[in-house]
This record gives C-alpha cells, structure tokens and sequence, in this order.
C-alpha cells in the first residue's frame, strides 16, 4: 500500500489526484492506458472509494483522464489523427448495435476509417446486429465559400464539382457496402443515408453510438488541382490535416466530456431533422 503523507495538508483525493497526474505526465501511464479502479485506487492509497472517485474527477476535470461508462477511466490521448478512429469504431461493434453519425466535407475519411470494420462484417470477423450511417455534408449545388478560386477566394462551379464527384465516390462506396451486408444477410438492419445542407465544410465531427466524439476543424490551404485537365489554384479545406479531439461520456453528467457529446449529438440531429436534404445515390 503506498501511504498518502500524513504531513501533507491537502485533503486526501488532492492527494491521490497529484500522485496519479504525475504518473500520468512522467509517462509511467501512458495515453489509452486504464487507471485502478476507484477500489483498487482504494486500497493502495489506503482511502475510502469515495474519495478515490473524486480524485480521479479532478484528472478528469483536468483533461488528463476519460471515463467510460462500465469501463473505467482512461488516460487521455489529447489528439488523434483519423487513422486513430479505426479502434474506436472496431470496438462499437462489439456492443451489436453500431450508430455512426458524420459531418463533414467529403466523406473521404469516414470511408477510409469504416472500410475495413465492414470488411470484417463480410468475412464473419466483425459482428453488429445492426448498423446505422448519416452522413451530413454540404450542399455543393450551390456556392457555399469553400472550396473557392485562389487567390480571391471566388466561387467556381468547377471547382464544386470536382469536390461533388469526390463525395459521390467517398459516399457511395460506403452506401453500397452497407446495403450488401444487409442484402446479404450479415446484418439484421443496416442502413446508410446522405443528406446536405447549406454551410461551407468548417470541421469534421464523428459521433459513435452517441457516447464518443471526434472534433476536429479543417485548415484551409491554397494548392492546385486539375480541373478540365488544366492547373487551378484552389481554397480548399483539408480534411488529411484536420487533427481530430476525442470526448467521451462518463457517469459524470456534469463532466465537460458529457456535455460536449450530448451537445454535438444535439447539434447533428437537429441539422439532420431539419435543414437538410436526403441525396439520392
């Protein structure tokens, strides 16, 4: 057991708390790492459950921890880059119904990120009872400020429709899979719809069985691309250089981590009940 100092005049959980920051900032816990639980953090520290719970609130008041609901608390990772989110999205799967909710520009990365999880309901590997996708884009029909002619920032048609085929790639893609698995069998109910909206592609959202989150903004840089085979200087919102924020809900309502999953959800399935429009594929 390793004793709190008796001499030390913070009250116990701020104790425990800065014992457990500077495993977790010395690297002694690693980000994704799981803490003892509040039983365990109990025993070792000598300290009832109860005050092991509000420590661990403090790291997570803090940022450096998230808790999951019947799993724990986790050491945080403060940033994830998409190829991140394939864990994440593999380990939705296991609850057997999996709800995938995206905003974005394109769809590129979502495709990128599901892909192999389908292909693993496919080959029996993964199982989901049922699989639900929206997914929620621009409106590229008409001049929405991005993408835009460099260096005035000017709408072009062409260059919106360039960014409509990439979508209808990315986007279809991830439709025909899902209705094969369901055609086939693999899952009981499955389906994927596309709707847009009116705004310009500011940032990416991923939101995973409404308790995970994924935010993160799109940079928007200047660089060529080819439009009626000819070099054009574009604005354009880069989806591969977005770095993604992850939130998780815990049994803590009042964590900033709850509040931000359960304001993004809001803020998705009001554009989607709304504003937006169903595409056809």
């Amino acid at each position: 057991m390793d004793e709190l100092d008796p001499d030390d005049p913070r009250p116990p959980f701020q104790q425990v708390a800065a014992v457990l920051k500077a495993s977790i900032l010395t690297g002694t816990y690693q980000p994704g790492d799981r803490l003892p639980s509040y039983t365990e953090l109990a025993s070792q520290y000598g300290v009832a459950a109860m005050t092991a719970q509000k420590a661990v609130g403090v790291l997570r008041d803090e940022g450096l921890v998230v808790s999951r609901q019947g799993k724990g608390s986790f050491v945080r990772q403060r940033t994830e880059r998409s190829v991140g989110l394939r864990p994440h999205v593999e380990a939705i799967f296991d609850s057997g119904a999996v709800a995938i909710d995206f905003a974005g520009f394109s769809g590129e990365t979502l495709q990128g990120v599901i892909s192999e999880p389908l292909d693993k309901v496919r080959s029996g590997r993964l199982q989901a009872n049922s699989l639900q996708i929206r997914i929620l884009l621009p409106d590229l029909s008409k001049p929405v400020g991005l993408p835009a002619l460099a260096p005035d920032g000017v709408d072009s048609p062409d260059v919106r429709q360039r960014a409509e085929r990439i979508v209808q790639r990315s986007t279809q893609g991830i439709v025909e899979t899902v209705e094969e698995l369901a055609a086939l069998g693999l899952v009981e109910t499955a389906t994927a719809k596309v709707r847009t909206y009116h705004s310009p592609p500011l940032f990416k959202l991923f939101l995973l069985n409404q308790t995970e989150a994924f935010f993160g903004f799109y940079p928007v840089l200047q660089h060529s691309v080819a439009i009626a085979g000819q070099p054009v200087e574009i604005f354009d919102p880069m989806g591969k250089d977005a770095v993604l924020f992850h939130y998780a809900k815990s049994e803590d309502p009042d964590s900033v981590d709850t509040q931000y999953v359960e304001q993004a959800q809001r803020w998705f399935d009001s554009v989607w009940n709304s504003v937006a429009k169903d595409v056809q594929l």
